[in-house]
């Protein structure tokens, strides 16, 4: 079935043809669905944390909460990509099993295929994709490991970080540069001991609201969703252009990172022939002579 076909199922409630659609968007066919597409906004809502800390199933909790408002809902977990596929891991997806069957949810795992931040280059593209399809909310996990995270505050408002007590979450949080990104604090499991410190500890840190949450019961949730659209509602023209430029610059780095000369001008640094200054104005001045092959860089 080609784009325009699949688009036109997806927009009749077909998952399967969504489903159909990200792959193309993860693939070589992007631009072929994206040029399809009618300009289109949408909410997105970012969580990210370290691994362990309840994300799959807060997200999972906060999904039946806007179900129950009668939102459409898409989740995109971006997980490491495969060493051996090259695919995306389907933990987050069993942890959200109770939405498997909900036509209104679609949930779908996208691998980063080496991109170096937490996402994946085509999230941008799928976050498009999903506003077209009339979708209200996209939730956005990503891989919950390091620095790297902080890339997903160029996609979401807000951003919602998702700690433990104990294990010192609220340091190594700090460390990662988590609490630099965070527009929320959730302090998950918050009924095991040392809740209280890590609360304590994160509001000496950061600034931002600090929620609790025992998310596999469903406590604190309801919290979570009203902070969660409280900060919807502050969005301002400001922050969406800070956040058009980030994933600007993420794609953009992403396409010097694969441009067929930078191996070229690399090793032209390392024998002398070149000073990396120089290496550096012909790779970007060489970008800019690419045909755009991402559609946000041409249109945001």
């Amino acid at each position: 079935m080609e784009p325009a076909a699949l688009i036109a199922a997806a927009r009749d409630g077909s998952v399967r043809a969504a489903g159909r659609l990200l792959t193309l968007i993860e693939g070589e066919r992007r631009d072929e669905v994206l040029v399809l597409l009618e300009p289109a906004t949408i909410r997105v809502v970012g969580f990210t944390g370290p691994p362990g800390a309840g994300k799959s199933t807060t997200i999972a909790a906060v999904v039946t909460a806007y179900r129950s408002q009668g939102l459409r809902v898409a989740v995109l977990a971006v997980d490491p990509s495969s060493p051996y596929s090259g695919g995306a891991l389907l933990g987050d997806r069993i942890r959200m099993a109770a939405h498997i069957d909900d036509p209104q949810v679609l949930i779908r795992s996208m691998a980063t295929r080496g991109h170096l931040g937490g996402l994946s280059v085509a999230v941008p593209a799928a976050v498009r994709l999903l506003a077209a399809l009339s979708y209200d909310l996209v939730v956005i996990e990503s891989v919950g490991v390091g620095q790297s995270e902080i890339e997903i505050a160029a996609v979401a408002d807000p951003t919602v970080v998702v700690l433990t007590p104990g294990a010192g979450d609220a340091v190594q949080a700090a460390k990662a540069g988590l609490l630099e990104v965070a527009d929320l604090l959730v302090v998950n499991k918050a009924d095991r001991p040392g809740a209280d410190r890590t609360v304590r500890e994160l509001r000496a840190e950061s600034e931002v609201p600090i929620l609790t949450a025992v998310a596999a019961e469903g406590a604190g949730i309801p919290e979570l969703v009203a902070a969660i659209d409280d900060h919807h509602r502050a969005d301002t023209a400001e922050r969406r252009a800070a956040r058009a430029r980030s994933q600007i610059l993420s794609l953009a780095y992403s396409r010097l990172r694969a441009h067929p000369e930078l191996g070229t001008l690399a090793a032209a640094v390392a024998a002398g022939r070149c000073d990396p200054y120089n290496a550096a104005q012909q790779l970007t001045s060489e970008a800019v002579e690419l045909p755009a092959g991402d559609v946000f860089m041409r249109n945001v």
